[in-house]
């Protein structure tokens, strides 16, 4: 089993630390191998699983970084892991914004964290080191680790994160240096990726507005059949008018009968 171990201050105050990028990297495996869920352990949260294969267990000392190796050693102890396969990833000032380097061994460059560390289990373990860069001033180092990633270093920061986790199946093999491979491979992928997407949208606005699509106009509906009104007269044949008897001869008549009778 290796032991991967994520540097950090715990606390929502400091989540978006420069200092708390191990936590970074390591959430950012756990979800993308589905290990978890996370557990209180050893001082610190603990998700165990497999990455590639290797059984591992992430941890992140909730000791605060100053004490991170009160929570590393007792993992240690507890799980009896050898120094070399723990691996800590931590920030590094002197390196540049998502360069990495791992190694084991060596000094601790100041890091309050890696001090702890070697001070409860030794000097023999692995640092992925993750660089965020320099102040520039030694006196502002502090509040540069201290303070919140800018929205800049997104544009760097992002795909580091992910390719760190799509990598670490070959820390949990123990091989460091196709680790630093995969990395930098996918980190130049990226960045080929996004330089095509800013070439496209310059394109695109050198070209110019793109013309307004022509407004459908809905066809006008059929007109309606124009129906001629039928004169009057003509609507109905005028009746025939009825013969009147002639008011006269029929007074003529009854005269001469009238008088036949007499």
């Amino acid at each position: 089993m290796k032991l991967i171990v994520g540097l950090g201050n715990p606390g929502k105050t400091y989540a978006r630390h420069r200092h708390n990028v191990g936590f970074m990297a390591l959430e950012r495996i756990a979800e993308r191998h589905g290990l978890g869920p996370w557990r209180k352990r050893y001082r610190g949260l603990v998700a165990e699983g497999v990455i590639g294969g290797k059984r591992v267990m992430l941890l992140m000392p909730q000791t605060y970084m100053n004490d991170s190796g009160q929570a590393v050693g007792e993992a240690q102890r507890y799980l009896k892991i050898p120094e070399r396969d723990i691996y800590v990833l931590h920030d590094e000032i002197d390196l540049g914004p998502g360069k990495l380097k791992v190694k084991a061994g060596g000094g601790n460059a100041g890091h309050n964290g890696l001090r702890s560390i070697s001070a409860h289990v030794g000097n023999d373990y692995a640092r992925v080191r993750i660089g965020v860069g320099h102040p520039g001033a030694k006196e502002a180092v502090v509040g540069y680790v201290l303070h919140d990633f800018s929205k800049a270093d997104q544009d760097w920061l992002e795909p580091a994160l992910d390719a760190i986790a799509e990598a670490a199946g070959w820390l949990a093999a123990g091989d460091e240096a196709r680790f630093l491979t995969d990395v930098s491979r996918r980190l130049q992928n990226a960045q080929g990726s996004s330089r095509k997407e800013a070439g496209a949208a310059a394109a695109a606005r050198a070209a110019g507005p793109s013309p307004a699509p022509a407004a459908k106009v809905a066809p006008a509906p059929p007109a309606s059949p124009k129906v001629e009104p039928r004169p009057a007269d003509a609507a109905q044949p005028a009746a025939a008018p009825r013969a009147e008897p002639p008011r006269g001869g029929s007074l003529a008549d009854s005269l001469k009968r009238w008088l036949r009778g007499r």
